[in-house]
């Protein structure tokens, strides 16, 4: 009898949606189960080389907490593609022009940094406030402490 290993394919897995709460979550708490959830690692299913997770729905950004003094001391930098054209934004200036940035880029160090992890990304879906149009998909309620 032959023994070996299973390796699941894209095709094998069931998409579940999740929607989280970021009222008064933690940000980097919450992104580390938003990633492994993305990535399938809670799904018995799990292959490290294919898109085995769910989609993650996330409301009420704008509400997110941060520990300490890292909202005046945290900065998120990017380039313009210019001679000099590095830009700097503090997550207290980020969360009030885009709140949804500070999740998306938490998430997105979480993630494999290849096609893999570009198209996980494509399955986090998040909003400023409580609405969001995913009610069809039905999410189950993710509770993040």
């Amino acid at each position: 009898m032959k023994k070996y290993t299973y390796s699941a394919r894209e095709t094998d897995k069931s998409d579940k949606w999740y929607l989280v709460d970021a009222d008064g979550v933690i940000l980097g708490r919450m992104a580390s189960e938003i990633a492994a959830r993305l990535r399938g690692k809670r799904n018995p299913l799990y292959t490290p080389h294919a898109d085995t997770g769910d989609s993650v729905v996330v409301v009420n950004a704008e509400k997110i907490a941060l520990t300490g003094r890292k909202w005046d001391q945290k900065v998120y930098y990017h380039h313009t593609g210019y001679v000099g054209g590095i830009k700097a934004i503090t997550a207290k200036k980020l969360l009030e022009k885009k709140p949804e940035d500070l999740v998306v880029h938490a998430v997105r160090g979480m993630l494999p940094k290849n096609k893999l992890g570009r198209a996980l990304l494509k399955k986090l879906k998040v909003y400023a406030g409580p609405e969001h149009p995913h009610s069809a998909q039905q999410p189950e309620p993710l509770s993040i402490k």
